[in-house]
């Protein structure tokens, strides 16, 4: 393939720019600015790195590619990266919507600006770190370390209550965290490695697979966030800056995702299949549970983020169907979710920049000011419904059409959260956009300005293109997608042999 350590330069690529910002002198307007260009400068690099990766990528090779391995510690902890058809997107999802929060922050943020520039870039290799690890304890490290620059971000450049939500933010998922690794311990002991690839072909006994699942599935859900451990989500989303919500929504909820389709259901096969009703009682709970409490919101920021977990509830409930069209349906939904919840994000941080509020009720009529700003936001709001032609519908129908395999009464369900997205995104976009322009205070508002349309515009492109063009995603992945759910059916018919040869004979 290549010779240089491509995942290990997009990874700590944000790692240089952090040098070069601690240089820059920061007091004055002057050095900001300087700030800013650097933090700018390193993740368009970073996220040109992330393409060159994805164009490298052998789309017919189902294995891990691009793989360094050195040992550390005499092989007991060695820093292993790889990337396979489901990972290598995230990294380029990750690396992609960078760059837009550094944005969105250029004029929103003025205090401790090197602070959170630093936050930002140090949150990035973390992330990508997550996607590119192939040892479980250098998996572990990332998926935890990443807690602390939210954490920061949060708690620092949040809002009146960001402190409250920042330690509420840390304290779950972190709770969530502990079972996993004592089960990464557990597997240490039975397989005597961390390698993941190892790991995938190692044969855990059913029983400790079951509680291998319960102790990875406590963190994984936390992250997702699912029902009912989905309640830190609204108020970090309210809270956060605006840069803050678009990775949490766009990068970070994925990670639990990521955990199930990487360790969850290759690795304890048997105990995914006997959980899976679980996991599907749960998802459509979630989808229509967290519909319902959105109907009900007035703070734009927090209606949204209960959609968030409404769209996860079909992620989680695709992945567990384990047949094509449900896994290609969940890791379409994460990836288009990831751009289109960003991008509502950042709808959200334009007017609320302009108006310093989130309330439904301090708006309206804003169509007669901002035409652009208009269509920008009814475009995402419409991909976030569903509707057929945007990135959010291939997602949703796939989901469904795999759990219609799986479980027609899941499907069933879950389509009324269909219904319910439409009814609760509608009723938000007519109260903000639509209606008489009567209050005084948005009579002076201006259109999307050049920063906010070189945000807007990509994504917008974006969330069309994957609407109308959902092979760009589904070719990457197929190969990966196709090889775990021969090797999950290979283990169940295993495990069934092995039972019936137990039984006892008649």
């Amino acid at each position: 393939m290549i010779d240089w350590p491509i995942l290990s330069t997009v990874t700590f690529l944000p790692l240089v720019g952090v040098l070069f910002i601690l240089l820059v002198p920061g007091d004055d307007e002057g050095g900001k600015l300087n700030i800013r260009r650097v933090a700018l400068v390193t993740t368009v690099f970073t996220f040109a790195v992330s393409l060159f990766l994805w164009g490298w990528f052998d789309y017919n090779n189902p294995g891990f590619q691009f793989v360094e391995d050195s040992d550390w510690l005499g092989g007991a902890i060695s820093y292993r990266m790889g990337v396979d058809g489901i990972s290598i997107l995230f990294v380029v999802l990750s690396a992609f919507l960078m760059p837009f929060c550094i944005l969105a922050s250029w004029e929103s943020v003025q205090k401790r600006v090197k602070e959170y520039m630093i936050a930002f870039l140090v949150l990035e290799t973390l992330m990508i770190g997550v996607f590119c690890a192939q040892d479980l304890l250098v998996f572990y490290v990332f998926f935890e370390a990443g807690l602390i620059p939210m954490f920061l971000i949060i708690g620092v450049w949040g809002g009146a209550r960001r402190v409250y939500a920042s330690y509420k933010f840390f304290l779950y998922t972190l709770l969530g965290s502990v079972l996993m690794l004592i089960a990464i311990m557990a597997m240490y002991w039975d397989a005597g490695t961390t390698n993941i690839a190892v790991l995938l072909e190692h044969d855990f006994p059913a029983g400790m697979q079951t509680w291998l699942w319960i102790a990875f599935f406590a963190s994984f859900a936390v992250k997702m966030p699912m029902w009912p451990v989905h309640t830190w989500l609204p108020d970090a989303h309210v809270e956060a800056p605006t840069a803050g919500s678009v990775i949490l929504a766009g990068i970070l909820l994925k990670l639990g995702g990521y955990g199930f389709l990487r360790f969850s259901l290759p690795m304890f096969p048997i105990a995914s299949d006997m959980f899976a009703p679980m996991v599907f009682t749960l998802s459509v709970v979630a989808i229509i549970y967290t519909s319902l409490v959105a109907l009900a919101q007035q703070d734009i920021k927090k209606l949204i983020a209960y959609s968030s977990v409404a769209h996860m509830g079909y992620v989680t409930m695709g992945l567990f169907t384990m047949n094509e069209q449900g896994l290609q349906g969940g890791i379409f939904q994460m990836l288009s979710h990831g751009i289109v919840s960003g991008a509502l994000f950042l709808c959200v941080g334009v007017i609320y920049d302009r108006m310093h509020t989130r309330e439904i009720s301090a708006y309206g009529g804003l169509v007669t000011r901002m035409p652009k700003y208009a269509v920008a936001f009814l475009i995402f709001t419409m991909a976030n419904v569903g509707l057929p032609g945007t990135s959010g519908f291939v997602g949703e129908i796939l989901t469904l059409m795999g759990a219609y395999q799986a479980n027609s009464w899941v499907a069933l369900f879950a389509t009324t959260g269909v219904i319910l997205s439409a009814a609760y995104a509608l009723f938000l976009y007519r109260r903000v956009v639509f209606g008489p322009l009567e209050k005084e205070s948005l009579k002076g508002m201006l259109d999307l300005n050049l920063r906010e349309k070189v945000i807007l515009v990509p994504m917008i492109v974006l969330t069309i293109f994957f609407g109308f063009y959902p092979m760009a995603i589904m070719d990457v992945t197929q190969g990966a997608v196709d090889n775990l759910i021969q090797n999950y059916q290979a283990a169940l018919d295993a495990a069934g042999q092995i039972q019936h040869a137990a039984a006892p004979a008649h």
